[in-house]
This record gives structure tokens, C-alpha cells and sequence, in this order.
């Protein structure tokens, strides 16, 4: 059961699990393009979900994320996906001034969220969950909350990435 600020919340779609084949998808830059999962060719991406970035717990993910894993690997795309409008993404990213950070919006197609089971029905927010995929766009790992105010595990994940061939 997930819950949002303790309320029991529902989410679209099917749940994308490790060992599925991730789905393609369209989401909104902050320079109002679309933009898809096919026009990233990195060997890894890492997808970053949160309901968001205005909210402390989504803004420390963000950073959290980006800080950890943003290092010289040319094979690692990250990419940060909530509803937030793209002016308001792109507002935070000019005030956090964070080299290499890629927040994208699925407020206008909702396609994300339905496609990754991460769309909370009742308040049209994204579930917080973190994907990472391969070359293959296979999950390879995820992580999830059963509350969205909590934190992830962000070592489980940087455990994970160090142990990925190819740094």
C-alpha cells in the first residue's frame, strides 16, 4: 500500500518491475519540448521520480541523486521526471545552478506516469521511485517508498551504480 501524507493512494498503470523492458515515453522539458527515453543513448540512465521539487524530501532527492552519481561517467545519463511545470523546474534548476541535471515534466502528457505505474489517481502527482536501466532500457534496479514523504536509500543505490561495469 502507498500512501501521500498518510492517505492511501492509487496508482495508474502497471507497475514496472526489475527485469521488465522499460517503455518508451514522452515528457516536457523546461524549454517546453517534448522530449523521450529514445533520445537518450547512454549506456545507463537513471530515473529519479518525485511528486515535487518544491517539497524539501523531493528537493534533497534531487540533489542527493545528482550529487552522488553526477561524476565523470560518460555512460550515465540522470534524469529527474515529476509533474512540476516546466517553468517551475526550470525556476529551481537556475537557483540550485546544478551542472548535468536533466528535470523533466510529465504534466502535459501523463504518459510517464501511466507507463511506469507511478501516477498517484487521487492528487495527479508522481509516485517517488527511482529507476535504472541498461543499454537494453532493462530495469536493472529500482527503489521505491511505501510513504512519499520518506527518503530513499540513496547508498542501496550508490552501492549498486559502483558495482556497474564500465566507470
Amino acid at each position: 500500500m502507498k500512501t501521500f501524507k498518510g492517505k492511501q493512494v492509487t496508482l495508474v498503470g502497471s507497475e514496472l518491475m526489475v527485469g521488465d523492458i522499460a517503455p518508451n515515453f514522452k515528457v516536457t522539458n523546461n524549454q517546453l519540448e517534448e522530449v523521450s527515453l529514445s533520445d537518450y543513448q547512454n549506456d545507463y540512465i537513471v530515473i529519479s521520480v518525485i511528486p515535487s521539487i518544491d517539497t524539501p524530501v523531493c528537493d534533497l532527492q534531487t540533489k542527493t541523486v545528482n550529487n552522488e552519481l553526477l561524476t565523470d561517467r560518460l555512460d550515465l545519463a540522470i534524469i529527474t521526471i515529476s509533474m512540476d511545470l516546466p517553468y517551475a523546474q526550470k525556476r529551481w534548476l537556475n537557483h540550485e545552478e546544478l551542472e548535468g541535471n536533466i528535470l523533466l515534466s510529465d504534466y502535459k502528457y501523463r504518459d510517464f506516469g501511466e507507463k511506469y505505474g507511478v501516477l498517484m489517481q487521487e492528487n495527479n502527482l508522481l509516485a517517488r521511485a527511482l529507476f535504472v536501466l541498461n543499454k537494453k532500457r532493462e530495469v536493472i534496479f529500482k527503489l521505491d517508498v511505501e510513504e512519499m514523504g520518506q527518503h530513499l536509500d540513496y547508498d542501496l543505490l550508490v552501492n549498486f551504480l559502483n558495482e556497474l561495469p564500465g566507470k
